[in-house]
């Protein structure tokens, strides 16, 4: 019986000794290298998408000034910017601006939108411009290329864009007295004159 009783002793004090020695190996062992460091790693990848995500300024937007003003053609704006604006930029208004017209026809406080036309109207214009019908056409049908809209004046068969412009520019500044004075004054050619000469006039 104290065979036993000395054999449960000594195998308790076995386990005592395992223990602490346990113990003192944990306190002096390193930090696991798998645990997580917070680093500022993610940090800084959080602040690197939130960066990218942040709203950017909005960006300009692009309009077409025509009719009686300095520099007609095409301008760019920022993004909220208004036909006063818009007419600044191209020089504001030329001498041959109809100026009580173009106080009924232009809202100079309107927010302008990307792709938007603005036109002055010219001094001897058609009272009807402004209307849905073609004011530029005449009682004939055919298109006065002192009064037509850029629209109008594209529509004939070898005038681009350039050439509109060109007209609008010429005729704010002296109105044709016949379509040979357009390539007199360098704005069509006679092939344009000729594919034109049959659906266009002056008045």
């Amino acid at each position: 019986m104290s065979i036993i009783r000395d054999r449960i002793l000594l195998a308790a004090i076995a386990a005592s000794v395992c223990l602490a020695g346990a113990g003192a190996w944990l306190l002096a062992a390193p930090p696991d290298a798998a645990s997580p460091d917070p680093s500022p790693v993610g940090l800084g990848i959080l602040e690197s998408v939130a960066a990218s995500s942040s709203p950017t300024q909005s960006g300009a937007i692009v309009v077409d000034v025509e009719g009686a003003v300095v520099r007609p053609g095409i301008i760019e704006l920022p993004a909220g910017s208004r036909v006063a604006d818009a007419l600044r930029i191209a020089g504001g208004y030329s001498d041959a601006a109809d100026l009580g017209a173009a106080a009924s026809q232009i809202n100079l406080a309107a927010v302008l939108t990307d792709g938007a036309q603005i036109v002055v109207p010219v001094i001897g214009a058609s009272s009807g411009a402004g209307g849905a019908g073609g004011g530029g056409g005449t009682s004939t049908g055919l298109v006065d290329l002192n009064h037509a809209t850029p629209e109008e004046l594209e529509a004939l068969p070898g005038i681009g864009p350039v050439t509109v412009q060109k007209i609008v520019a010429a005729r704010a500044e002296r109105p044709f007295a016949s379509l040979e004075e357009a390539v007199e004054r360098d704005v069509l050619d006679n092939g344009q004159l000729e594919q034109i000469r049959d659906l266009a006039t002056v008045s």
